[in-house]
């Protein structure tokens, strides 16, 4: 088999493009989760610890003065952006939150696998034997 045809065999395997599909929803998904948290979570939550903009906390690690984050990337200065950090990790724990749901939901909808019946024991030869069996069929003893 060339390699094109075992790439072709490959790529086109359900498991892949199922996968594909959700690599291609997880970002659209990751780009909603984003805009919800930088346009409608931090705004209220800045607004409640005093009218912090988070998305412009920095730290400034040049002498130069800057009025804000954008002019100070702008004019290339060195910043630590711990404000677009604190974004950025509301933004997983939500996916991650977001994801643990779905998952739990999914597992809730699949049914339970049945778990073999416990096999009883022979009390004569100590083999297994079925749980409705009157005679062990290793020993051939009466069993109660």
């Amino acid at each position: 088999m060339g390699f094109c045809s075992e790439f072709k065999e490959f790529a086109v395997r359900g498991n892949v493009v199922d996968m594909a599909v959700g690599v291609v929803i997880g970002g659209a998904f990751g780009k909603i989760v984003t805009s919800f948290v930088n346009d409608i979570v931090m705004p209220p939550l800045g607004k409640l610890v005093g009218d912090v903009d988070f998305s412009n906390l920095y730290i400034n690690l040049t002498d130069k003065q800057f009025a804000n984050l954008a002019e100070a990337k702008k004019a290339g200065a060195a910043v630590i952006a711990y404000g677009s950090f604190i974004n950025t990790v509301i933004d997983f724990l939500l996916v991650a939150l977001a994801v643990f749901i779905v998952i739990k939901q999914i597992n809730r909808m699949r049914k339970p696998a049945e778990e073999p019946a416990p096999a009883r024991t022979c009390p004569y030869c100590k083999s297994e034997i079925a749980d409705d069996a009157t005679r062990c069929p290793h020993c051939t003893s009466q069993l109660d």
